[in-house]
């Protein structure tokens, strides 16, 4: 309203004649934007004084009468005040005809008459508004207009409050009385007095009058409606109205094209649905409020689709609805073992959850976290795990939700509100004791819409999510039956909260038997299917599947071996529809012919040639893929002294090599070196693959390695690879992903590995299959590797290193 009474205030500067439009039986105010209906010849008028941009003046009259004055020759008799307006906007009503939006700028007095045809044209005298401050009759009649329209809104049904509001808050006493004076139902005449009365208290006076008519009129209606009420039993009015509800609303969805509702909005429908689906006592508590509220709603009202579809969602989920586990050992074990190779330690985990479950009948649902490189199948494990259970399998993908609300849902009091990810999976799957895999956790990321992994610390905490409260649905749901089964390719990216509340079981990489072994179950003839060649007898010996395993893929999954394989079935297929393999032959692929259809070797076991010249060394790397293998370069040249560093290394892995360089400087004499090995040279010490960005303290017996062997001129061996953080003093300290890294060197052919002695516990991970084909050796200090890496001692027995400090023992010497 403040904007209109600004609007009232700022008139624009008018010209002295205006053309003026004769309304019958209706007054228009300044303030309020009116919409009218007018004849098409009254239209095309405004639309003309529309493009012109100007305003017109507005009287009430009798049109008619007007007509046949002008027929006579007569001027015609005008009302003396009208009302300057401007053309807002010329728009089609519901009927399809013209209507025109107006808006009252000011009183005007009308003066000659200017012209009358083929339009009147006048003279015009802007009116002043009433100065401030008032007086106090006229402060007493706005006080008493305000408390009159509170007693008319209370009267009313579905008024907003914001009317109320608006009218409470009005400081001008005149716009106040011209928006009643419009609004309020009344007499034209008596809206003319209204209009042409210029005493500011009089003219509140008659809208005083006007408005407390209206009040008693509506009073006296209420008492009747009450009336007639009372006298009607509840139960035939309930079912009167309830009967013209119908008929109304079957002749709505006629008319608009929708599907008739069974009862009242569709409520019984949804009562016996929900009757039906075993709620709980306070979800049913709830249910019946929401059940009555959308009974009372008009059938047109917004409220109505909120209300009925949170009903609906309500009654879909699974509140008792659920499968029965089988908690057979034998089979569980079975179905594992037939869908995974190797995993031994979620299969055991598994096997310990039904025992438990089959002795302790409510037993709650694990947390578990599958941690793995990607491809050695933790999303495939969920999926046997429920097949597994008898239980139904439903997958959540969490990579890349940065949302909050699609863990919790959105209020729905919000247009499109949803239930979260979880409560949609529960509908979807029909069962609320379901295997849940939610994919990806380590992915999810964090915005201004809030933490989505801090929402899933209800989810995952089984103390919390017997009562889990989605936003949407605001009533609890039990989701302590529920198997959670997250996976992770890293945990460091996993808030600690979070990984508190999971049970992890990290999935190691697998070794080239296990790998031997799946390609022939299940990845070669998955692939014959997809392909087409299912019926082909299509067969590759073992040392073929072994030269694609390691000549054509370098990873801690499968995946790339399942398309390698998938590019020989595509070759297969080529033949089987060119004719060159005969109908019904069996086609055999051997060793000899991989090279051919895949192309040259892509990974060859190349330790043994990178280490052909002395200064460089295989370490052994973690990666949130798997294990790697890590080459350290060393190299001399005329300088200065100068350390060069490169290959994108971090902080931690630079400190490690200036470590590394001062222990041999500081050693220097036990190695056969000269004072300062650098002495008139540069260093350069370089980690290939520069693309990718390297840190961690775990390489620092390789840099070792690699400076000694550079410096002394012997090599490093080709089978030998390394891992561990070395000190100044000489010392050699244990590391972590031990499994990763050895399964790393298995693939890469290494045969011998260098470990900290306090790793020596870590290998009871590593499969057996990988441990005969390695030679392990365990060392507490840096001259121990250096006696198993090189191809020769490099320490001198006139100058040994120094011992361990605080052992007392003698110096340590290379044997010969």
């Amino acid at each position: 309203m403040a904007g209109d009474n600004d609007k009232l205030v700022q008139v624009p500067e008018l010209p002295e004649t205006l053309p003026v439009l004769v309304l019958d039986e209706v007054v228009v105010f300044p303030g309020p934007v009116v919409a009218l209906t007018l004849e098409e010849g009254t239209v095309e008028q405004i639309r003309a004084q529309l493009r012109a941009g100007q305003p017109l003046v507005v009287i009430a009259g009798n049109q008619a009468a007007l007509a046949e004055e002008s027929k006579k020759s007569e001027l015609p008799k005008l009302r003396p005040i009208g009302v300057v307006v401007r053309i807002v906007q010329v728009v089609k009503d519901r009927g399809g005809d013209d209507a025109v939006l107006i808006e009252g700028l000011a009183r005007v007095r009308l003066g000659e008459l200017v012209e009358t045809s083929p339009r009147l044209l006048a003279r015009i005298e802007v009116l002043p508004r009433a100065t401030t401050p008032y007086s106090p009759e006229v402060l007493a009649l706005a006080h008493e207009l305000k408390r009159l329209s509170r007693d008319i809104l209370a009267m009313l049904e579905h008024v907003p409050r914001q009317v109320l509001q608006n009218i409470e808050s009005m400081e001008d006493a005149e716009a106040l009385g011209d928006l009643l004076a419009w609004r309020v139902p009344g007499e034209p005449s008596q809206k003319r007095l209204v209009l042409e009365e210029l005493d500011l208290a009089a003219r509140l006076r008659l809208v005083v009058g006007m408005v407390g008519r209206r009040r008693e009129m509506l009073k006296i209606s209420s008492e009747i409606d009450s009336t007639v009420s009372d006298e009607i039993q509840r139960s035939q009015r309930e079912h009167l109205l309830r009967q013209r509800l119908k008929a109304v609303q079957g002749e709505l969805d006629e008319l608009t094209g929708n599907e008739k509702d069974d009862g009242v909005n569709g409520a019984e429908a949804l009562q016996k649905q929900l009757a039906e689906a075993g709620l709980p006592e306070e979800v049913e508590k709830q249910v019946q409020k929401e059940l009555a509220r959308l009974k009372s709603l008009p059938g047109q009202s917004p409220e109505v689709s909120v209300a009925r579809g949170w009903l609906q969602w309500v009654a879909d989920l699974p509140w008792s609805k659920r499968s029965e586990d089988n908690l057979d050992l034998a089979n569980a074990s079975g179905v594992l073992e037939a869908d995974h190779q190797g995993l031994d330690k979620v299969k055991k985990r598994i096997t310990q959850y039904l025992a438990v479950r089959s002795l302790k009948k409510d037993l709650k649902g694990p947390i578990m976290c599958l941690v793995g490189p990607p491809g050695v199948g933790k999303t495939s494990l969920g999926k046997s795990i429920a097949r597994a259970m008898g239980r139904k399998f439903i997958r959540v993908s969490l990579g890349g939700v940065r949302d909050e609300a699609e863990i919790r849902g959105h209020r729905k009091t919000y247009v499109s509100a949803l239930p979260g990810r979880i409560i949609q999976a529960l509908k979807r799957v029909g069962t609320n004791n379901p295997v849940i895999m939610l994919d990806e956790i380590d992915k999810l990321g964090a915005s201004y819409q809030g933490d989505p992994s801090s929402a899933l610390l209800e989810v995952l905490d089984p103390e919390q999510n017997g009562t889990f409260t989605d936003h949407y649905l605001g009533v609890p749901f039990d989701l302590s039956r529920v198997l959670f089964i997250a996976t992770a390719n890293t945990l460091e990216t996993v808030p600690a909260p979070l990984r508190d509340r999971m049970e992890i079981l990290e999935i190691p990489s697998y070794t080239q038997a296990e790998k031997l072994a799946i390609a022939r179950t299940h990845l070669l003839p998955k692939q014959l299917e997809a392909n087409g060649i299912g019926k082909v007898a299509v067969h590759l010996d073992d040392a073929a599947l072994m030269k694609v395993i390691s000549g054509y893929t370098r990873e801690a999954g499968v995946r790339g071996l399942e398309r390698r394989l998938a590019d020989l079935c595509r070759a297969v297929a080529v033949e089987s529809v060119s004719g060159t393999l005969p109908v019904g032959a069996e086609r055999l692929i051997t060793e000899s012919e991989i090279e051919r259809i895949l192309g040259p070797d892509r990974f060859s076991p190349d330790a043994l040639e990178r280490t052909e010249l002395p200064g460089v060394a295989v370490g052994l790397a973690w990666t949130p893929v798997g294990g790697d293998v890590l080459f350290v370069e060393a190299t001399q040249m005329p300088g200065k002294g100068q350390v060069i560093l490169s290959g994108q290394l971090g902080e931690v892995m630079r400190e490690s090599a200036q470590a590394a360089l001062s222990y041999v400087k500081a050693n220097a004499a036990a190695l056969g070196l000269p004072g300062n090995p650098l002495e008139g040279k540069d260093l350069h010490l370089h980690v290939p693959a520069g693309g990718t960005p390297k840190d961690g303290p775990s390489a620092g017996v390789t840099i070792f390695t690699a400076l000694v062997s550079l410096f002394t001129g012997i090599r490093v061996r080709g089978d030998v690879a390394m891992t561990g953080e070395a000190t100044l003093r000489g010392r050699v300290l244990p590391v972590g992903g031990i499994k990763e890294k050895v399964l790393a060197a298995h693939r890469l052919g290494v045969k011998r590995i260098i470990l900290p002695e306090h790793c020596r516990h870590d290998l009871l991970e590593v499969p057996e299959s990988a441990k005969r084909e390695l030679e392990f050796i365990f060392v507490n200090r840096m001259e121990e590797v250096l006696e198993a890496a090189l191809e020769k001692s490099p320490l001198h027995a006139q100058a040994p290193l120094p011992p361990p400090p605080g052992s007392g023992a003698g110096l340590l010497h290379a044997s010969a």
